[in-house]
């Protein structure tokens, strides 16, 4: 058997198209609708241009707006703090992100800033307000993290079945704020039984066979071998680690693709996996949050 190679970038375009058709439509009666992104960075590190191009680039594609706010790496606490007020009383931003890492030569709290993030624009869903409604299974009220969500929507695509997840036992590895413990949640309130392992968890091979979904963000790689994985398992890899090769700048994944594909059902390569569905949900979410905010309608399957 091998596995059916789950591609982000096929699955996100189809998100895209759907996300473009909706504003397109929207502005048949309402003319002057926008959908506006802003993206906050702090600095100049070259992977954040690059991640933050490509939000910006695929948001223009489909008709919606981004705007980047960037900061000098000397800004201070106080000052980010005032350019984030400023984005939540913008009548004319729907969604406000903060690129990390912040790239600053004072100390910033990234949580603090971050939760000073309007939580009906937070489209990162990374503030506490929405982490915590997640986390109670408030998923009406709540801004899903676009990582998570968009490894919520392949599960859901790939397998024809938007409640495959119900009744899985899902094995997360990785308990971040931005992706191990949001997919946890996320998954937990579609009704699997979720375990969700650490850097200090026994067994962890153990832990991982038993899984008909496994979540990996660790960010170690080709941490996660074949030998690991339950045959006809689900693998949903999030790591992005750059290769040894300073000059080749390859990304692999926390999972030994290669051989991994001789045992799962299902696999997310990396690249061209988990990356572009985020940068897609994260676009949905603003369109969503817009539609919202300036029309006061949401969709009924906003959170299906």
């Amino acid at each position: 058997m091998v596995a059916e190679i789950v591609s982000g970038l096929e699955y996100s375009k189809k998100v895209l198209h759907e996300v473009g058709e909706k504003i397109a439509k929207t502005r048949e009666q309402h003319p002057n609708f926008q959908s506006v992104l802003a993206i906050v960075q702090v600095g100049n590190r070259s992977d954040s241009n690059v991640y933050i191009n490509a939000k910006l680039k695929k948001a223009k594609e489909i008709g919606a707006d981004g705007r980047l706010i960037k900061l000098p790496d000397t800004i201070t606490q106080g000052d980010l703090k005032r350019e984030i007020l400023a984005l939540n009383h913008d009548n004319e931003v729907d969604g406000i992100i903060i690129q990390l890492p912040l790239d600053c030569k004072h100390e910033i709290d990234a949580d603090t800033v971050i939760d000073l993030i309007d939580p009906l624009k937070d489209v990162d869903g990374l503030t506490r307000i929405n982490a915590g409604r997640l986390a109670r299974g408030e998923l009406q009220r709540t801004i899903f993290p676009c990582t998570p969500f968009g490894c919520l929507y392949l599960v859901q695509q790939a397998t024809g079945n938007p409640n495959f997840v119900s009744g899985k036992e899902v094995v997360v590895l990785g308990r971040s704020k931005i992706v191990g413990s949001p997919a946890a949640a996320l998954f937990l309130w579609h009704h699997g039984t979720v375990t969700i392992c650490h850097s200090k968890t026994p067994n962890l091979k153990e832990q991982c066979l038993r899984a008909d979904i496994l979540i990996v963000a660790i960010g170690r790689k080709h941490f996660v071998k074949a030998d690991w994985i339950k045959p006809g398992a689900f693998v949903i890899d999030c790591g992005i680690n750059v290769g040894e090769d300073p000059t080749s700048r390859k990304i692999y994944g926390d999972v030994d693709t290669e051989a991994a594909k001789e045992v799962a059902g299902f696999l997310t390569p990396v690249p061209g996996g988990v990356g572009p569905m985020t940068v897609a949900m994260l676009i949905r979410n603003t369109y969503e949050q817009a539609k919202r905010r300036r029309l006061g309608k949401k969709d009924q399957d906003d959170n299906e």
